[in-house]
């Protein structure tokens, strides 16, 4: 709605999972609209501003020039993305060094297709559809992108997820990692890695 509804679109700027709340429902809602701004109009590509926002989830573009577009957004909802696949934090210091920001650990793998299970929440317990696992890492290595004009914008994200989520899975059944579908062989798209993630946004 914030991007494809409002006019001019909305970038929220602070996306992230402590900003996502459930009502009775189940229902997402945001919180803290305080660092949303207003997106470009016009001719324009995008909006300078100050750097805000949260160690782990900055796209690496605004962090490093403050050129802030709808694909920042993006950027941080694959980071949440990442974290609801892998069950890790964006950054968390009680992992081995290497592994402490969710990003820089997460996008070799998406180079070997051998490794994908490794990135699942272990507490899913090998109960999930690989086809599944492929397509939600196809998104989430989309949106994570190193150049935000490869990321995809988030009405189509909405719809990729629209779809998998409508794909029936019986849990009971035998563990889906020893079940490969020969139709789910397609590897989701790299990002190249930069040491620029953390940027200048801030750690809280």
């Amino acid at each position: 709605f914030l991007h494809d509804k409002a006019n001019p679109p909305v970038i929220y700027r602070d996306f992230k999972s402590s900003n996502i709340l459930l009502d009775e429902g189940f229902q997402p809602k945001l919180s803290d609209f305080g660092l949303a701004k207003l997106g470009p109009t016009g001719d324009k590509s995008h909006v300078s501003t100050r750097v805000m926002g949260t160690y782990g989830y900055c796209a690496p573009e605004y962090a490093m020039t403050g050129q802030l577009t709808v694909k920042s957004d993006v950027y941080s909802f694959g980071v949440v993305f990442l974290e609801l696949i892998t069950g890790r934090k964006a950054i968390d210091s009680t992992q081995p060094h290497g592994q402490q920001n969710l990003v820089t650990w997460a996008r070799p793998l998406f180079n070997d297709r051998r490794k994908f299970t490794s990135l699942v929440d272990p507490r899913l317990e090998g109960r999930y559809p690989m086809r599944g696992l492929y397509q939600a890492l196809a998104v989430a290595s989309m949106c994570i992108q190193e150049q935000a004009a490869a990321r995809p914008l988030i009405a189509d994200v909405v719809t990729a997820l629209s779809y998998l989520a409508n794909q029936g899975y019986d849990p009971t059944t035998a563990p889906a990692h020893n079940i490969i579908s020969s139709s789910s062989k397609e590897r989701p798209k790299t990002a190249r890695s930069s040491k620029n993630d953390e940027g200048g946004c801030s750690r809280w």
